[in-house]
């Protein structure tokens, strides 16, 4: 791992020069329109980086951007990876430590999210304050390697606290319907069963879906203060559950888009 994370590393800062960046940001399922707001310096196919996985999924873009944002420099990946697309853990997260040897001092990151609490709605945000992680491997599983991290990192805070306090005051300041809650994370691919949907619920989780705790783990094992932020897409009452697609998923996300966007740019210009 670490020669390929050397590898990669030293490949991409040839090709960006004195670029450094400060943040890095991970756009999640149908929320890719930040990088409009990006002033893009590099960009680079994930399929033109030695090491890279590639996302297989067609409504993620696959490009890690560079440039800058609210003033600050910033790595931003226009589509992640899942778990369900075949991927190992340490592949899902491999861009996290490259990030990292790039120099990036924060992690911001989004997501597509099903409710499972009935104060949070379709078309809200949520804050992720802490999480919830269902999924059948970690990625911190074999060798430690101590120049990246502990054997065994806390995670009594993985999400920063600050950063979760800015992010709700910009969004009330804005009008901005955001609510703060618990991340459950399941493998996936296929949507919850009325059953599943109820025990999530009960074990404490707010939403569910199918990203984020991977690279959260790996951010917080690197010593990076992390923010995540999920686009309520769907609504798993078990009650009075009804079949969604992707189809919707998508949707949803981007018009919710807007809205989680200019929450970014402003926390991003406060770090």
């Amino acid at each position: 791992m670490l020669e390929a994370i050397h590898e990669t590393t030293t490949h991409i800062k040839r090709k960006i020069a004195d670029f450094e960046p400060e943040i890095g940001i991970i756009l999640g399922t149908g929320l890719g329109g930040l990088v409009n707001e990006i002033e893009i310096i590099h960009q680079f196919a994930y399929s033109n980086i030695p090491n890279f996985p590639i996302s297989t999924l067609e409504f993620h873009a696959g490009k890690l951007i560079f440039g800058i944002l609210s003033g600050k420099k910033v790595v931003a990946m226009q589509g992640r990876l899942h778990y369900y697309e075949g991927y190992s853990m340490s592949q899902i997260t491999f861009p996290i430590r490259v990030m990292k040897q790039l120099g990036i001092q924060y992690l911001f990151v989004s997501n597509a999210s099903g409710s499972l609490n009935r104060e949070i709605r379709t078309g809200d945000l949520m804050i992720i304050e802490d999480h919830i992680n269902l999924l059948p491997d970690n990625p911190l599983r074999g060798m430690n390697y101590n120049s990246l991290g502990p054997r065994f990192p806390d995670m009594v805070e993985p999400y920063n606290k600050d950063m979760i306090e800015k992010g709700l005051k910009i969004a009330s300041t804005h009008h901005i319907t955001c609510h703060r809650g618990v991340y459950v994370s399941v493998s996936g691919p296929n949507l919850e069963t009325k059953a599943e949907y109820k025990y999530l619920r009960l074990i404490g989780g707010d939403a569910v879906g199918m990203s984020t705790v991977p690279e959260v783990i790996v951010a917080k094992h690197a010593e990076i203060p992390v923010f995540a932020i999920s686009v309520i897409t769907d609504e798993g009452f078990h009650e009075v559950l009804k079949p969604v697609s992707i189809e919707h998923i998508i949707t949803k996300a981007k018009e919710a888009e807007p809205k989680l966007t200019l929450i970014l740019k402003e926390l991003v210009a406060t770090c």
